[in-house]
């Protein structure tokens, strides 16, 4: 697995706006969490796996993380609409890997094709401190525990 953010082009949906960017451009220099997720609007990541980093938001913020990010194998729209869904879903930064390319990068890309769901990211939640990997936890298909906020947050 790369250690290392990779300089790859993304839509980053923030506060409604869109913008494609360098991610590795976008998180130099900053303490950030990024968190992934199987698919927008999809049970466990609406219900649980979103609301518990929008919940603990300003938790994160207190022990120095710059921001908090949302990765999805969706495209921007869809990344977009999901956030918007929720009351306070502007406290967490979208990254719509559309194609893949940034889980690809990462080795977090998996085959759902069983579920329909095509090439997805792994669930999985890291510790980012100036584009370095600090931090890593990748859950089994299926599994929603070591990636849960409230497990990231005693990492910290």
């Amino acid at each position: 697995m790369n250690k290392l953010i990779p300089s790859i082009k993304v839509p980053i949906v923030q506060k409604g706006l869109i913008s494609k960017v360098i991610l590795s451009d976008e998180l130099k220099g900053k303490q950030i969490i990024m968190f992934g997720v199987p698919g927008a609007f999809t049970p466990t990541c609406s219900e649980k796996h979103m609301p518990s980093y929008i919940k603990l938001h300003k938790e994160f913020i207190e022990r120095g993380i710059d921001n908090i990010y949302c990765l999805s194998v969706n495209d921007e729209h869809v990344m977009k609409a999901w956030l918007l869904s929720y009351t306070d879903g502007d406290k967490i930064i979208g990254v719509a890997d559309g194609n893949g390319d940034v889980s690809k990068n990462l080795d977090l890309l998996v085959d759902k094709t069983t579920n329909y769901m095509g090439m997805r990211s792994s669930r999985f939640a890291m510790i980012i401190k100036d584009n370095n990997i600090q931090e890593l936890l990748i859950e089994e298909p299926g599994e929603y525990r070591e990636t849960s906020a409230e497990n990231l947050l005693t990492k910290i």
